[in-house]
C-alpha cells in the first residue's frame, strides 16, 4: 500500500474543515503511532471548537466498530498497535520465543507474535510482561515480529503440584517431568492445604538465585492419587476449557430442533450410524446402493450424512465464540471434554436412531474402480435407521448377524461393503501412506482404576467407515474449490530433507532401502514398511517412518495432503467435535445459498488467525491426551516395580535409551548411568551408544529385557534397568550389580582413574532432564 501523504493539504483540506471519516481512518492507517486525538487534530488543523465535532466522529467510528479507543488513542481493532504490552510464552519445540497481546480486542484469534531479540536483550522466560515495537509480516506462521523495549513486570507462573506440609509451611513438588525443582510455601500462603494434596500455585515474589523459589497455593485440588485425578491433572495443566460459561449454556438450552423448512427430506434414506460401541455422540451416518445410471455400470451411489451444526452454532454467538476457543473436544479414558455443550453434541445435533435430525449430506457416485465420477450437497432432514458398532457390524458381515443386524444385511449391510471394496481399489491404486501401528486403549474399572491396556483390532468395519469421510471431506474440499469459496483445508505436508535422511539412515541400519534421488511419494514410503513387514524391524521402521512425517495443520491455503496423497483436503464430517468442520459447513451453506448462517465475512477474514488457533488447540489436546495416557500407565505398573519386561529400543540420547514395553505399549527410560560402569559415545546422526572400553553397541531397534525401577502415576515417568541386549546379560549393567547405581555417563569426559560415583542430588536432576526429554520424544 503507498504511504498516504503526511499533511492535510494533501487532502485538499483547509484549517478547521471537518475530514471525512474515509479520510480519517487512512490517517490512522498511514500514521498509527500518530492516533491520539490530539494529533489528528493537529494534521487536521482542527482547533477549538471544531474539535468536538472531531471527538463526534471518533465516537462515531468507535461505535460502527472501525476503531477501537486504546488509552488516549485510536487503532484498527483487527489490528495490534505499534507499540503494544505482550506477555511472553514458553519456547516452541523449535527453541522461538512467541508472545501473545494483552489488548487484542478483534473478533478473531489473536494473532501469533514472534519475538526477534538482540543479543544484548535481557533473557525473557514464559509470563514475563514486556513493551515491544510490533511489526506486521505476511506470508509466515506468524502474524507480527516483535522487538523488545522493556521489561515492565511478570504475570506470576503458575504451578501444578503435590504440597508437602512442613514444619513451617511446606514445599509443591511440581507434577510436571520436565519441572526440575521443588517450591518453598509459606506458612501464611498455604491456603489451608493438606499434606498431600494435588495444589495449583503462583510465584511468589522475585525470582531468586538461592534456595528454592517461593510460591503461594491459589487452589486446591484435592487427592492426587485418586483415579479420577488423573484427566483432571492434564485438563488443568494443559489450560483445556473444561466448564461452560452461562451464557453459552443458555443459548444451548434455548435451542430448538431444526425442521423440515428449507430442507430436503431424505427421512426415507435407510442410513445409519457406525461408532464405537460407547459412543456418545453419532455426527456421521451412510448408506449405499447399485448406481442406476447405465453409463456407470457396476458402480455405487454412496450417502453420507453430517450433522448441521451450523444450524445452531451461529457465528459470533456465544456458543461460537466457546466452541472457536476451544478448538476441538479432548478425549480421555474416563471423560470427554466436548467443544459442544451436551445440550448440542449429545442430543440436537447427534443423530440418534429413529430421530429426525438435521443434516448435510452429500451423495457421491463411484465407478467400478472406486472413482469419484460426482458428488452433490444436501442440505436435508434424515432420521437414522440404526445406530450400530463397529463389531456388531464386522461380526454381521463375517456371517454372525444378529437380531439388530440382521435383518439391514440385504438393503444395508452389504450394499456398504460392495461401495467400500470398490472404493478401496482406487485407495491402493493413490497409495496413501499405510502405517501399521496398533492402538492402544486404557480400560478402567468402576472405581477408575485401571483394569487393563489392550490393544484394539482393526476391523473392516473401521476402514469402510475411515474411507466414507475421506471421500466425504475430500468432495467438500473441491466442492468448496470449484464454487471459489474460502475454507480451511487440512494441509499435511512432506517430511523434510533432514527427517528423510534419518529415517533412510535407520532402513539401511536394519537392513532396509529407502530410495534417493526422486520427488518422495508415499508409495516409496510404503515400499519400506512393505520391506519391514514380518521382520523384527516392523515396528522400528513404522515408528520411525510416523516420526518422520511434519504434523498436519489447517491453514486456508490449497497445498494438499501428503500422507494421505491427495491434492485436495477438507475437514466436514465432524462438526460436533472439530471447529475446522463448522467453518466448511458453513462455506458449504454460503456457496449453496441455503440460508444466513454461513461464512460470514469477519469469518472469512479471520481464516488465518482460526487456521493457527484451532491447529494449536489440536496440537494442546494430543499432549494432554497424551500425558493422561502416560500416567495411567505408569499408574497401572506402579504395583510391577521390580518386573522384567521385554521390549525394544525406541530411540537413542546423550543420557540413555528410550524403551517400548511389548507388553502395554508403555515408554520408559533406562538413564545412561545405569548401563555399565564405562562411558558411552553418543552418535546422534547413527543413534547409537558405544561403551568405550567394551566397545559395546547399544542401537534403535534393538531387543531388550528391563527392569522396571521406577513408575510415578503423577507424572507418568517411567524409570528402567537394562538387564538384556539381544539375549545377552548387559555386563556392569543392572543385570550384574543387583541394584541401579548412579555411574558416569556420556555427559562427562572419560577420566584417567576411572569412572566415579554422581552426587545424589546431580543423579536426581539428570533423571528429571531425561524425563522432560522422554516426554518430547514420544511427542
Amino acid at each position: 500500500m503507498p504511504l498516504l501523504p503526511p499533511c492535510p493539504a494533501c487532502y485538499g483540506l483547509g484549517m478547521s474543515q471537518i475530514p471525512t471519516k474515509a479520510e480519517i481512518l487512512d490517517w490512522i492507517s498511514a500514521h498509527p503511532e500518530q492516533s491520539s486525538k490530539r494529533d489528528i487534530a493537529k494534521a487536521f488543523g482542527i482547533k477549538g471548537a471544531a474539535r468536538i465535532d472531531l471527538k463526534r466522529i471518533l465516537r462515531e467510528l468507535e461505535d460502527e466498530g472501525h476503531l477501537a479507543k486504546r488509552k488516549k488513542s485510536y487503532r484498527d481493532p483487527d489490528r495490534l498497535p505499534p507499540v503494544s504490552v505482550l506477555q511472553v510464552l514458553a519456547p516452541d519445540g523449535d527453541g522461538d520465543l512467541h508472545a501473545r497481546p494483552l489488548e487484542w480486542q478483534g473478533e478473531g484469534a489473536e494473532p501469533k507474535i514472534l519475538l526477534v531479540l538482540r543479543p544484548s536483550d535481557p533473557a525473557l522466560g514464559a509470563g514475563d510482561r514486556i513493551l515491544a515495537r510490533l511489526q506486521e509480516v505476511k506470508g509466515e506462521a506468524h502474524h507480527y515480529e516483535g522487538r523488545l523495549i522493556r521489561r515492565i513486570g511478570t504475570n506470576p507462573q503458575r504451578i501444578l503440584g503435590v504440597f508437602r506440609k512442613g514444619a513451617e509451611g511446606g514445599r509443591i513438588l511440581p507434577i510436571d517431568k520436565g519441572a526440575d525443582r521443588e517450591w518453598s510455601v509459606a506458612p501464611d500462603a498455604t491456603s489451608g492445604a493438606k499434606d498431600g494434596e494435588l495444589v495449583e500455585a503462583e510465584q511468589a515474589g522475585p525470582k531468586g538465585r538461592m534456595g528454592l523459589p517461593k510460591a503461594r497455593i491459589v487452589e486446591r485440588l484435592g487427592d492426587p492419587s485418586a483415579p479420577k485425578a488423573v484427566s483432571l491433572i492434564a485438563i488443568h495443566q494443559h489450560g483445556i476449557p473444561d466448564a461452560f460459561p452461562d451464557e453459552v449454556i443458555e443459548e444451548a438450552d434455548a435451542m430448538k430442533p431444526a425442521g423440515l423448512k428449507g430442507r430436503e427430506d431424505l427421512r426415507e434414506l435407510p442410513l445409519i450410524t457406525i461408532d464405537p460401541a460407547d459412543a456418545r455422540d453419532h455426527d456421521d451416518a451412510c448408506f449405499a446402493e447399485p448406481d442406476d445410471d447405465p453409463k456407470n455400470k457396476g458402480g455405487h451411489v454412496v450417502w453420507v450424512a453430517i450433522a448441521d451444526v451450523a444450524h445452531y452454532v451461529r457465528s459470533g454467538t456465544a456458543l461460537d465464540r466457546e466452541a472457536k476457543k476451544r478448538g476441538n473436544s479432548t478425549y480421555f479414558p474416563d471423560r470427554v471434554v466436548p467443544m459442544l455443550p451436551d445440550r448440542l453434541s449429545g442430543d440436537l445435533c447427534s443423530l440418534h436412531e429413529g430421530v429426525p435430525r438435521a443434516c448435510i449430506a452429500v451423495r457421491m457416485r463411484l465407478d467400478s474402480a472406486g472413482e469419484l465420477v460426482g458428488w452433490s450437497f444436501h442440505r436435508g432432514l434424515m432420521r437414522s435407521q440404526a445406530s450400530l458398532n463397529y463389531t456388531e457390524v464386522q461380526e454381521a458381515i463375517d456371517g454372525a448377524p444378529n437380531d439388530k443386524v440382521g435383518p439391514l444385511m440385504d438393503d444395508v449391510i452389504r450394499p456398504l461393503y460392495a461401495a467400500y471394496g470398490a472404493a478401496r481399489k482406487a485407495r491402493n491404486a493413490r497409495q496413501p501412506l499405510d502405517l501399521d501401528l496398533p492402538e492402544r486403549k486404557i480400560v478402567l474399572a468402576e472405581d477408575g482404576t485401571v483394569e487393563s491396556v489392550q490393544f484394539k483390532d482393526r476391523l473392516d468395519a473401521h476402514r469402510l467407515i475411515e474411507e466414507f469421510m475421506i471421500l466425504a471431506n475430500v468432495c467438500a474440499g473441491k466442492e468448496l474449490v470449484k464454487r471459489q469459496r474460502p475454507l480451511l483445508f487440512r494441509v499435511h505436508e512432506e517430511p523434510s530433507p533432514e527427517k528423510l535422511e534419518a529415517l533412510r539412515e535407520t532402513a539401511q541400519a536394519s537392513g532396509l532401502t529407502l530410495a534417493k534421488g526422486q520427488v518422495l511419494k508415499t508409495s516409496h514410503l510404503n515400499k519400506l514398511l512393505a520391506q519391514a513387514a514380518g521382520t523384527d524391524q516392523a515396528e522400528l521402521i513404522n515408528l520411525s517412518t510416523l516420526r518422520s512425517m511434519t504434523q498436519a495443520y489447517y491453514s486456508p491455503q490449497h497445498i494438499g495432503h501428503f500422507g494421505l496423497a491427495l491434492g485436495t483436503y477438507a475437514h466436514f464430517t465432524s462438526p460436533i467435535r472439530r471447529y475446522s468442520d463448522l467453518i466448511v459447513h458453513r462455506a458449504l451453506i454460503s456457496g449453496h445459498g441455503w440460508g444466513k448462517d454461513g461464512l460470514t465475512e469477519q469469518d472469512v477474514e479471520a481464516l488465518e488467525a482460526t487456521a493457527t488457533h484451532i491447529s494449536e488447540a489440536e496440537r494442546r489436546s494430543m499432549t494432554a491426551e497424551r500425558d493422561t495416557t502416560d500416567r495411567y500407565l505408569a499408574s497401572y505398573l506402579a504395583d510391577r516395580v521390580g518386573s522384567e519386561f521385554a521390549g525394544r529400543i525406541s530411540g537413542i540420547a546423550r543420557f540413555g535409551v528410550f524403551v517400548r514395553l511389548d507388553e502395554t505399549g508403555a515408554d520408559g527410560l533406562v538413564p545412561i548411568r545405569s548401563l555399565g560402569n564405562e562411558y558411552f559415545h553418543f552418535d546422534g546422526d547413527a543413534q547409537e551408544l558405544m561403551g568405550a572400553d567394551s566397545g559395546r553397541i547399544i542401537k534403535v531397534g534393538q531387543r531388550v529385557k528391563v527392569k522396571l525401577a521406577e513408575a510415578v502415576p503423577v507424572t507418568g515417568g517411567l524409570l528402567l534397568d537394562l538387564l538384556e541386549l539381544d539375549g545377552k546379560a548387559v555386563e556392569g549393567g543392572a543385570s550384574a550389580k543387583g541394584s541401579r547405581t548412579s555411574r558416569r555417563g556420556g555427559g562427562g569426559k572419560p577420566g584417567k582413574g576411572g569412572p566415579t560415583r554422581r552426587k545424589e542430588g546431580k543423579a536426581k536432576a539428570k533423571a528429571s532432564k531425561a524425563r522432560k526429554v522422554a516426554r518430547r520424544r514420544r511427542g
